[in-house]
């Protein structure tokens, strides 16, 4: 059986090492990196979609990063409990105008026994920025 440490229940901890991971995992904006992370048939609601399975996970990834480039990405613990994390994270990215967003939001993450996210709701809002107003800027690899 596959796992992904660390495991549920979650300490102060072990929470912020899980939120670390996913956030380092979504930075390198690879779907089947990313997609790892998740319970074969986990269940997502990203904005207005709702979908479920690796698959699924990877054919999003993969349309969202083709729309949002030179996306990076920060995420915070909120809260946690049990086999529960909540975080509030906020991104940049521009489209192929170059024009810029800033995305902020909030998850809910469920995990199963082996570590695996089987379930991941997030509400997101993006905001029109100038690209003078980034706050994360990083070396391309």
């Amino acid at each position: 059986m596959e796992t992904k440490p660390p495991l549920p229940p979650f300490t102060l901890e072990t929470a912020k090492t899980k939120v670390q991971a996913a956030e380092d995992a979504w930075n390198t904006r690879d779907p089947q990196r990313v997609a790892l992370a998740y319970t074969a048939d986990s269940e997502w609601r990203n904005r207005s979609e709702f979908f479920s399975g690796r698959t699924a996970i990877i054919e999003f990834l993969r349309r969202k990063w083709t729309k949002e480039l030179d996306y990076r990405l920060k995420k915070e613990l909120w809260c946690f409990m049990d086999n529960r994390i909540a975080v509030r994270f906020e991104y940049e990215w521009h489209d192929e105008s170059g024009s810029w967003y800033r995305a902020y939001g909030n998850e809910n993450w469920e995990f199963a026994d082996n570590g695996l996210m089987m379930r991941r709701f997030a509400s997101i809002n993006d905001v029109p920025i100038q690209e003078s107003d980034r706050k994360f800027r990083w070396e391309r690899t």
